[in-house]
C-alpha cells in the first residue's frame, strides 16, 4: 500500500508577494516564452512598465515617454508627477499597493490591480526604480524581488517623472530575445491610442496624429483599400473601419490604451453593432459574413474601472462602461448606429464601394457553397485524426488547461521527417500534420482552391480556421522542413497559403519556422548540435582533437531521440513577421508569380548551409 504523508499544520505555507509571483508567474504575466511570440511575458514586463507612464500621460502629465532596450536591459523613464518620493519601495514591493486606487489620481486608467511593477521587480535578476519630484530624487535597487539599495532622498536637478531599469531573469525567461519587430508594434500601439505622446524607442521617434486612422494606414496598403477609411470619434469612444481585398476578418480593439489581443466585450458589440447598421442603411439582410468578411477595423473604448479576464489585461470582461453607465453593446451601438449611418448618407462613393465588397463577398460564399459540403465529407473520409493529423491532448481553444498557450503543430513533409517528430513530441501539446508531396501554388487562386484541393482542406480541418483563427486549435503553427531547396521551396507555398487565405494567422504571430540544426559534432564525451557554420566552427574549437562532424541533409536523418532535444524546452523558432510596409499582393506576385529565376535566387541566397551543398542539391 502506498505510505500516505502527513497533512498536518507543517503542510500549511504562506509564500511572500516575490515568492508567490516567482512560483506562479503566469499567473501575473500570462505565458513565459523566449520572445519569438508577441505575446511572450518579456514583452509583458515592458508594457507593464509602460502602461503606468500612459496613466501619467492620461492624466495630463508628460507628453514624451523614452525607451531603450538592449540585449539582455531594459530602461523606461517618463516625465509625469513621479511617484511619491516616501512610497517608492512601497510602490514596486508591495502587492495591491498603488496610486490608481485613488480615482481622482487615476481616472480610466489601466493598471488597476497594483501588481504590474512588482511583478517586473520579483522576475527581473536587476530592477531599479528612481523617481524625481520637486528637486528631490529617491531610488531604490532589487535584487528577484529582494531589497539591495535603498537610497536616502538627495537633491537632485532631474525632470519630475519616473525611471524604471531592470533585466528580466534568465533563469525564468530561458534563451530569451527581444524581436525589434514586436517592439515597435507595442510603441506604435501607445502612440495611436494617445494623441500628443511622443515616445522614443532607441533613439527612434513614434508619433501619430490622427489616432486609429493612422493604425489602419499602417496595418494595410493603401491599394488593396475597397474604399478610404472611415474614422468617427466621439466621447471615450473612437472607431476607423474599412475593407480590403484580403480575405478574414482582421481587428484591433484598445481599452483605455490597451490594446486588447483578444478582443472582449467592446469589440463583440462592435461586430454587432456594424452589421446591424450597415443592414438598416441598405435595407437589406445581408449575411452578416458577407458584410465582415474582408473587413479590417479598430475600436478604442475610455472605461472607468474596467475588469480584464486576466492580470496581462488582454481581454474586457465589463459588461458596463462605468459603475452607473450604460452596458457596453448599447455604448458601441448607440454611436456606431447614428455616427456610421451618417458618415454613409453624408459619403455615398464610400457607400457604394461598400455595397459592392458586400456583394462580392456573398458571390464568393455562394460559389464556395456548392463545393463545401463534398470537400468536408471528403476530410471525413480521410480519417483525419488518424493518417493525417497525430493530434495532441491539448488544444488552444480548450475551456480550461494551463498548457494551452504551449500548443503548437508542426507541419512536415515526408514520413521519415513525421516519424521522428511523432516519436520525440510531447504528447500534451504537440501535434503533426504529414503533407503528401508539395503544396499547390496557390499564389493568384480563389478561396474555392481550399476546398478543392485535398491537402488544404484538411489542413484547414486540422487548424480548424474554416470560419476564422477563432477557433484555432493551436498557439503556434511551426513549418517544419528539410534546409534544403525542395525544404524552402515547401515552406514557400505553406506561407503561401496561409498569407493568401488566412491571413490573420501571419499577423497575429500564430506561424513560426522550426530551426534545427545543421551539424553535429562530437567526441566520445560531448556532442554540441551547431545550427550554422560559425556555431560548428566555435564546437570544433571547444571539442578539439579532430571530433565527429555530421551535417544533417534533411530532417529524416535525425533520430527520434535527438529531435526530442530540438523541440523540447530547448525549440528555436523564428517567427514569421509581415512588415507592416510591406504589400502581401507585391510580396506573393514577387516570389511565387511568373519569375522563377527571381525565385530560385531568393530560395539559395536564404539557404543556411554551405555553398557547395547548394550547388549539388541543384544540380
Amino acid at each position: 500500500m502506498a505510505e500516505v504523508s502527513n497533512y498536518d499544520e507543517g503542510s500549511i505555507k504562506s509564500l511572500d508577494w516575490k515568492e508567490h509571483i516567482r512560483l506562479r508567474p503566469g499567473m501575473y504575466i500570462g505565458k513565459l516564452g523566449d520572445g519569438s511570440a508577441q505575446d511572450d511575458g518579456i514583452y509583458v514586463l515592458v508594457k507593464e512598465v509602460i502602461d503606468n507612464c500612459i496613466d501619467e500621460h492620461m492624466m495630463g502629465f508628460g507628453k514624451i515617454i523614452e525607451v531603450k532596450i538592449s540585449e539582455r536591459r531594459v530602461e523606461i523613464r517618463d516625465y509625469g508627477r513621479g511617484i511619491p518620493l516616501g512610497k517608492v519601495v512601497d510602490c514596486v514591493s508591495k502587492i495591491n499597493t498603488g496610486g490608481k486606487y485613488d480615482s481622482g489620481a487615476f481616472q480610466k486608467s489601466v493598471g488597476l490591480n497594483g501588481v504590474g511593477t512588482k511583478a517586473v521587480n520579483a522576475l527581473s535578476n536587476y530592477f531599479k526604480v528612481q523617481s524625481y519630484r520637486n528637486g528631490e530624487s529617491k531610488l531604490a535597487e532589487f535584487t528577484k524581488g529582494v531589497i539591495t539599495k535603498d537610497a536616502k532622498v538627495a537633491s537632485s536637478s532631474g525632470r519630475n517623472g519616473t525611471l524604471i531599469a531592470f533585466e528580466p531573469d534568465e533563469s525564468v525567461f530561458k534563451n530569451y530575445h527581444y524581436i525589434p519587430g514586436y517592439l515597435e508594434d507595442l510603441i506604435w500601439n501607445y502612440v495611436f491610442l494617445n494623441s500628443g505622446l511622443t515616445i522614443n524607442l532607441n533613439g527612434q521617434k513614434y508619433f501619430a496624429e490622427n489616432g486609429l486612422y493612422d493604425l489602419l494606414s499602417r496595418k494595410v496598403q493603401q491599394e488593396s483599400l475597397r474604399y478610404p477609411i472611415i474614422h468617427i470619434k466621439g466621447e471615450d469612444i473612437e472607431v476607423a473601419i474599412t475593407h480590403s481585398n484580403q480575405y478574414g476578418e482582421e481587428y484591433y480593439s484598445f481599452v483605455n490604451g490597451q490594446y486588447t489581443t483578444q478582443g472582449g466585450t467592446h469589440l463583440a458589440a462592435f461586430r454587432e453593432a456594424v452589421v446591424k447598421t450597415i443592414r438598416d442603411f441598405f435595407k437589406k439582410d445581408y449575411d452578416a459574413a458577407d458584410i465582415r468578411g474582408s473587413i479590417i477595423a479598430s475600436v478604442a473604448v475610455r472605461v472607468q474601472e474596467p475588469v480584464f479576464e486576466s492580470q496581462t489585461k488582454t481581454k474586457l470582461g465589463s459588461l458596463n462602461v462605468g459603475p452607473d453607465g450604460p452596458t457596453m453593446r448599447t455604448f458601441v451601438n448607440d454611436f456606431i448606429k447614428v455616427e456610421l449611418d451618417n458618415y454613409l448618407h453624408k459619403n455615398s462613393e464610400v457607400a457604394d464601394a461598400l455595397q459592392k465588397r458586400i456583394l462580392q463577398s456573398e458571390r464568393e460564399r455562394k460559389e464556395i457553397a456548392g463545393i463545401k459540403k463534398l470537400a468536408n465529407d471528403r476530410a471525413k473520409k480521410a480519417n483525419l485524426h488518424n493518417k493525417k493529423l497525430r493530434d495532441c491532448r491539448i488544444h488552444l481553444n480548450d475551456k480550461k488547461g494551463d498548457l494551452r498557450e504551449e500548443t503548437m503543430v508542426f507541419i512536415t513533409e515526408g514520413d521519415s521527417a513525421s516519424g521522428s517528430i511523432t516519436k520525440s513530441r510531447n504528447v500534451q501539446t504537440q501535434a503533426v500534420f504529414s503533407l503528401r508531396g508539395k503544396p499547390l501554388n496557390s499564389f493568384g487562386l480563389t478561396k474555392k482552391v481550399v476546398y478543392e484541393n485535398e491537402e488544404f482542406n484538411l489542413l484547414q480541418h486540422a487548424l480548424n480556421i474554416e470560419d476564422g483563427i477563432e477557433g484555432l486549435r493551436y498557439r503556434k503553427i511551426v513549418v517544419a522542413t528539410d534546409a534544403d531547396v525542395d525544404g524552402m521551396h515547401i515552406r514557400l507555398l505553406l506561407l503561401t497559403f496561409f498569407l493568401q487565405f488566412f491571413p490573420d494567422l501571419v499577423k497575429h504571430g500564430y506561424v513560426f519556422i522550426l530551426d534545427t540544426p545543421l551539424f553535429r559534432v562530437r567526441n566520445k564525451k560531448q556532442t554540441i548540435y551547431c545550427y550554422d557554420e560559425q556555431e560548428k566552427q566555435a564546437a570544433i574549437r571547444q571539442l578539439g582533437a579532430k571530433p565527429e562532424i555530421t551535417r544533417f541533409k534533411g530532417l529524416g536523418e535525425i533520430s527520434p531521440d535527438e529531435f526530442g532535444e530540438f523541440i523540447g524546452d530547448g525549440i528555436r523558432l523564428d517567427p514569421v513577421i509581415q512588415r507592416e510596409d510591406t504589400s502581401i499582393e507585391k510580396l506573393l506576385s514577387f516570389y511565387m508569380g511568373k519569375n522563377t529565376p527571381d525565385r530560385q535566387k531568393f530560395i539559395i541566397d536564404k539557404l543556411r548551409v554551405e555553398k557547395d551543398f547548394v550547388e549539388e542539391e541543384i544540380a
